[in-house]
């Protein structure tokens, strides 16, 4: 299927105008498909000639301005019209089919109770799998839903409920004018709970088997839903412009959520079935945040075209960052982020498929597709967080809400943005876009200190450098932060700018001050930069970290010790060593979790297996004495015990567990957590297929079948591994999730030698395997079933061969060639450790 591209895009947005869509979908007729039938009305240039997308399992007829088109016209997923008039009706009744990859008309049958459940995800070139249309995200129209489907079912849309003329058939409002890519629904028997606050009414939605689990957390839901309301209300002079706000809980969702106008679709895995960590909860009210975000950037305001997706996704993760800060009891997402979100978002920045936030250019949907990544999201917010601290939130806020008067229910550019921030703030925004926006790879902040024999400092400077490849420098306004012996604190905040000093700052204010026994610069997290603590800082590190107050320099001081193991400044085990040391004082539960699974990807790639041996046993321990010291019953507990499973090599315990006996005080050992258990277990040959089998039936929920599926993968048996080889690239029947719970169970690093012949397949059969899936589920596939844990030349070899090919998809490509650099960084530490054994 050809990816529509900017050129395309541009020639038809400049010969054709959208007007409506009405679209009549019947549900009704069982099997693999659904009836599809939409009138288009567009203005046209008389005489132009353009085509509408479409992807029919049957394309049944097409009319234009009242004469029959030849449904054999129909080119893959385009299909023409010529000779256009002034005033244009175009009317395609189709059969479309369901899929089980998440896009398009997604059909769900839950195990638990046999119900079906739909969803519709029209994003990025999938409008076309619901019914015909001008799929780009510059030709916005109002549309007109109705739908058929069984009497009993629910439905629900974009737009408000106008009727139902009769049992089994809802007719929607016409909508506020809508890019393609928001168009939605949900059908089938859905547990509902309704609301109303300050004139918006409020539905939240999920499957009837989660009903009782939706229905103890729905308080929840629904005041934070309210207070992100009432913030953005606060923030922007444009109300919520969209009518009733509904939030769907879908199943097997690919992304976190979706962001269509009144239809606010959320995996569902955020109706939490077991007990949860705060962090987690945390985690599901940024995401409603961010959704609610998106309804003034990205959905009031459009992209014209994808070059600009962090007009949308930046803005969201900084507003639904700093929104759920401001207004909920998560009250240190900041930390968060800092922790969890940059960490994505420098490492990406790193690879060697880096992008500018706001590329130049971006080819074709498929290519912007790529770009749903953590530049575009945790870097952009990032960046979005440092002009806040440059020009002030008042100036800040001014020029959006200018914004948005300006532009309200169409499509912006970077240009457009730019311009009302600068006349709102009165500054040339134009060097800041060019170093910050259009620029690619991220500096680092060194901290050089030199001290005099009387403990004060001679000298304080940051330097900043920047990677050989893009060898720009920027303009950052940071903190600078001094912790002494006693406890106490001191901040400055500091401009740092290239131009004046070519990169080193020197504090000069600081000449002949006691010399802290911590330097932290960019304290309080204001720019996106890698920082380096000068050595004394580092070394106190460890006496410093456990007693520190403030969660967010913690956080800080964790992120660059993961990320100067990650490049090979410092070995893994110091790294190791410093979580046998502070980790059992942690009391953030999100950095207890992430460093935990942070460091876990370094220990298991960076290190030889004695060597990553020993580091677990360490890592085991310390989250022993974190589990024994913990509150009982919260999330640190929690967080501590999953910390434990992932690391422990104690079959016998961990067994004990499973049967209820040696369980810390206050664990609950309920289904997700016995599926952890499990899963360690099978993984150290300690369970068989035996125990999957029994667990699966005692838990026949959707979960259930993805934890049994992962843990199928990863039994340490030729049998089992060629049976999950097999679904990974050959079987487009299971769903999108069980596919991916198979990936990710299959690599073990404890059964190298049993995976081994897996990894010259992955490079065999991954071509064809890409072609077989859509995009998202293909690219996520190629990621979790890399070989990650061959860490070898040989293996780098097989991914340059891989590359040499002109056959690989866009994603398939992109996602080889950043897990080839992981493998790269592993082998250049590996071989670090080996020359100073030696």
């Amino acid at each position: 299927m050809p990816s529509l591209t900017r050129v395309e895009a541009t020639a038809r947005a400049a010969v054709i105008t959208v007007e409506s869509y009405q679209v009549d979908l019947d549900l009704t007729g069982g099997g693999e498909l659904f009836r599809s039938h939409v009138t288009i009305r567009f203005r046209a240039t008389p005489g132009a000639a353009t085509f509408a997308e479409c992807k029919p399992a049957t394309l049944r007829s097409a009319r234009l301005n009242g004469v029959e088109l030849d449904p054999a016209t129909l080119d893959d997923n385009r299909l023409p019209l010529s000779d256009l008039a002034e005033h244009n009706t175009l009317t395609v009744e189709a059969d479309m089919a369901y899929s089980n990859t998440g896009a398009g008309m997604h059909r769900f049958v839950d195990p638990a109770d046999g119900e079906t459940y739909l969803y519709a995800m029209s994003f990025l070139d999938d409008v076309q799998r619901l019914f015909a249309a001008f799929d780009q995200p510059d030709l916005k129209a109002p549309v007109t839903l109705t739908v058929t489907a069984p009497e009993h079912w629910t439905v629900a849309a974009n737009g408000e409920l106008a009727a139902t003329p009769r049992p089994g058939r809802w007719e929607f409002a016409p909508t506020a004018p809508l890019a393609t890519y928001f168009v939605s629904l949900i059908a089938g028997p859905w547990h509902v709970r309704r609301d109303e606050h300050d004139g918006v009414p409020l539905g939240v939605f999920c499957r009837r088997s989660l009903a009782d689990h939706l229905d103890s957390d729905i308080d929840e839901v629904f005041t934070v839903t309210k207070q992100c309301l009432d913030r953005f209300h606060e923030l922007f002079a444009e109300r919520y412009p969209f009518g009733k706000y509904d939030q769907a809980f879908v199943p097997e969702f690919n992304a976190g959520a979706m962001e269509n106008p009144g239809l606010v679709t959320i995996r569902d895995d955020y109706v939490f079935r077991s007990a949860v960590t705060d962090s987690q909860r945390e985690l599901r009210a940024t995401t409603i945040a961010h959704e609610m975000a998106h309804m003034w950037f990205g959905d009031l305001v459009t992209m014209r075209w994808w070059d600009d997706l962090w007009l949308n996704e930046s803005f969201a993760e900084y507003l639904g960052t700093r929104v759920t800060a401001e207004a909920t009891r998560f009250d240190r997402a900041w930390t968060t982020f800092a922790m969890r979100r940059k960490a994505w978002g420098y490492a990406a920045d790193q690879r060697p498929s880096t992008h500018p936030v706001a590329p130049e250019e971006v080819r074709d949907a498929a290519e912007g597709l790529l770009n749903f990544d953590g530049i575009s999201y945790a870097k952009g917010a990032s960046v979005l967080r440092q002009l806040v601290a440059w020009l002030g939130d008042d100036a800040f806020l001014a020029g959006l809400n200018a914004h948005f008067a300006k532009h309200r229910f169409g499509n912006a550019t970077l240009a457009d943005l730019l311009g009302s921030l600068s006349a709102a703030s009165g500054r040339d925004l134009t060097g800041w876009a060019d170093r910050w926006l259009r620029a690619a790879q991220v500096n680092t902040l060194r901290a050089e200190v030199t001290v005099d024999a009387d403990g004060r400092y001679t000298e304080v400077a940051v330097v900043q450098s920047a990677p050989e490849s893009h060898p720009l420098l920027r303009p950052h306004r940071i903190g600078v932060a001094r912790y002494a012996a006693d406890g106490s604190v001191a901040h400055a905040e500091v401009d740092l700018d290239p131009d004046a000093d070519g990169g080193r700052t020197v504090l000069a204010e600081l000449a002949g001050a006691p010399a802290a026994r911590l330097l932290l610069p960019n304290a309080g997290d204001l720019t996106f930069a890698k920082i380096r603590l000068d050595p004394a800082s580092a070394d106190a590190v460890p006496l410093v970290l456990p007693g520190l107050a403030d969660p967010l320099a913690r956080a800080l001081l964790w992120g660059e010790a993961l990320d100067v193991a990650a490049d090979g400044e410092r070995p893994v085990a110091a790294l190791v060593g410093l979580i046998a040391a502070a980790l059992p004082a942690e009391t953030e539960v999100v950095i207890a979790e992430d460093v935990l699974t942070l460091s876990r990807s370094l220990v298991d790639r960076y290190l030889d297996p004695l060597a990553r041996e020993a580091a677990l046993v360490r890592v085991a321990g310390a989250c022993r004495q974190l589990l024994d010291t913990a509150p009982a019953g919260g999330s640190l507990q929690l967080a501590a015990a999953r910390g434990w499973i992932a690391a422990t090599t104690d079959a016998d315990l961990l067994t004990g567990w499973l049967a209820g006996r040696d369980v810390p005080p206050g664990l609950a050992v309920d289904a997700e957590l016995r599926w952890a258990v499990l899963g360690r277990l099978v993984v150290l040959g300690a369970a068989g297929p035996a125990e999957i089998t029994a667990e699966a039936a005692a838990d026949r929920s959707a979960a259930g079948a993805e934890r049994a599926a992962r843990c199928r993968a990863a039994l340490p048996d030729p049998a089992a591994k060629q049976a999950a080889w097999e679904i990974v690239v050959a079987d487009t029947e299971l769903s999108n999730r069980l596919v991916e719970a198979t990936a990710e169970g299959f690599w073990q690093p404890e059964q190298a030698e049993l995976t081994s012949p897996y990894v010259t397949r992955y490079f065999a059969d991954m071509p064809a395997a890409a072609q077989r899936r859509t995009p998202w589920v293909a690219d996520r596939i190629a990621a979790l079933a890399f070989p990650r844990y061959a860490v070898a030349q040989t293996t780098r070899e097989e991914v340059a061969a891989l590359l040499a090919r002109d056959d690989l998809t866009p994603g398939l490509r992109r996602r080889v060639v950043d897990a080839d650099d992981d493998l790269r960084r592993a082998l250049v530490a590996r071989t670090a450790v080996a020359a100073a054994a030696a």
